[in-house]
């Protein structure tokens, strides 16, 4: 005997899956606590769906939950349910797709809703680095259920429904959800930066089958690689362009122009995301300093800066890429660190996670230097001296401590302003040019930006053998 859910939690799955692939698991799982009057309610599936299907071929495990049964809440044998189906995925090597519509835990379980948390909580750390883990919301996700998408890799959220929260909005002291509705997508996307993509139900589902389009099944499997029309020697004319703005950098990179950004939304003065290079999944990470509107002008403009939000966002997506053995493509334009109170508390940390990450990540890693790179902010985004394979250089680019004018003027300070200028054209030339960065060994190679597509494939196709012996020990502690 079988049942078949025509829920909003059945309806997802089927609009997320390849058709007539779903096969459900433990379907006629209910509630087994009868305290507080549940032995008279009905518990179909306990309030989660759960089985396996494909997208794009590919065996994906999927949890919906219900919102009609019970608000969706999480009970005991709910979490047995998901806490099953990770125990498969981890034993088939496949991702983990959580749909979440939930009112949380489930009171009238008390101890027994609580343990469930914890096991799904140990099940999210066991697979973490293992298998890709991926959370969608699509209505409430609040209290301790709220550390399950901030646990998984890549969090999806419905931009008008969803909620988001550990604590509402009107219990925060001095707010309220009219004044700052902290548990909505926005917010979530923009200021906690949990939240990687927001969108409509349907426009989600889509981008979660996107997103799995490039990634590895689990750690040991490379992503699959996607046959490509699109020319290995295509010239990229337009990328120097907009090289203020990194996600139009990349997709000019990319084959078929396609570039799927993450976390577009929180600390926009870096870029991350996929693309494919002659059909293999590179992880990049960019600098940005204009964000460009749908019409090629000026929509949001910051300073050449690393910022706290950035640096964060690009240490936990390059930490995802080492995981799974996905390459890593940056593109630098930096001149320093983000200067103000609120900044200076946190941009240490920030940065050193960044370094960090970039200085542990054994996959193989490229680097293009397209203007300015200066100062340790430089060192700091994939340079050579912590770990960067191979660097190319624009032929304009500028590799120093800092812009020649200033330096000119804290060497020769109180002399007249042409020797300053004299100086500044003389430390430009020996001390601030990719070329003088060349001839020390910090640059491999200087190129037309318009080369860039076909040497970046070039040194990735190289290095695809790559292997690299590190210190022995349990893991880093930055």
């Amino acid at each position: 005997m079988s049942t078949v859910s025509t829920s909003a939690a059945r309806s997802r799955i089927d609009a997320l899956l390849d058709p007539n692939s779903f096969v459900e698991i433990g379907g006629l799982v209910s509630a087994r606590a009868t305290d507080f009057n549940l032995k008279q309610i009905d518990t179909p599936s306990d309030g989660v769906i759960t089985g396996y299907g494909c997208i794009n071929d590919n065996l994906v495990y999927v949890y919906s939950q219900d919102a009609s049964v019970l608000g969706g809440t999480v009970g005991e044998m709910h979490a047995k349910k998901i806490v099953k189906l990770y125990d498969m995925a981890m034993k088939m090597g496949a991702p983990v797709i959580g749909l979440i519509d939930s009112a949380g835990l489930r009171l009238q379980e008390a101890t027994d809703a609580l343990n469930g948390f914890g096991e799904i909580y140990l099940k999210e750390a066991m697979a973490s680095g293992v298998i890709p883990q991926i959370t969608a919301i699509f209505g409430n996700c609040g209290g301790g259920l709220a550390i399950l998408p901030a646990m998984a890799d890549f969090t999806f959220m419905e931009e008008k429904n969803a909620h988001l929260f550990v604590n509402s909005p009107n219990a925060l002291e001095g707010n309220s959800k009219e004044k700052c509705d902290t548990s909505n997508a926005k917010f979530q996307s923009e200021e906690s930066g949990i939240a990687d993509f927001v969108g409509e139900e349907a426009d989600i589902l889509g981008q979660i089958r996107t997103l799995i389009s490039f990634l590895p099944a689990n750690n040991e499997e490379e992503a699959e690689e996607v046959a490509t029309n699109d020319s290995l020697n295509r010239a990229c004319n337009n990328i120097e362009a907009g090289y203020q703005d990194a996600a139009l950098a990349f997709a000019d990179i990319a084959d078929d122009n396609a570039f799927l950004e993450i976390k577009a939304g929180y600390g926009k003065q870096m870029v991350v995301g996929f693309i494919k290079l002659d059909g293999m999944t590179i992880g990049c990470v960019g600098n940005r300093s204009v964000v460009f509107d749908a019409e090629g002008k000026e929509a949001e403009k910051f300073g050449e800066e690393l910022s706290v939000n950035g640096c964060v966002k690009a240490a936990e997506f390059i930490n995802f890429c080492d995981a799974f053995s996905i390459p890593i493509l940056s593109l630098t334009n930096v001149k320093g660190y983000c200067a103000c109170t609120c900044a200076e508390k946190r941009i240490a940390r920030a940065v050193s996670k960044m370094t960090f990450a970039f200085a542990n990540a054994s996959v193989p890693k490229v680097n293009v230097i397209a203007k300015e790179a200066y100062g340790s902010a430089y060192v700091s985004m994939n340079s050579k001296a912590i770990g960067c394979d191979v660097t190319f250089a624009w032929e304009d680019a500028k590799i120093g401590t800092m812009d020649a004018k200033i330096a000119a003027k804290i060497m020769y300070d109180g002399e007249a302003s042409d020797v300053i200028g004299d100086k500044a054209k003389e430390y430009a030339k020996l001390q601030d040019s990719a070329m003088s960065a060349a001839k020390r060994g910090y640059v491999d190679y200087i190129i037309a930006p318009a080369d860039t597509r076909k040497y970046v494939i070039g040194a990735f196709e190289m290095l695809y053998s790559k292997r690299e012996d590190r210190p022995a020990k349990k893991h880093g502690t930055v």
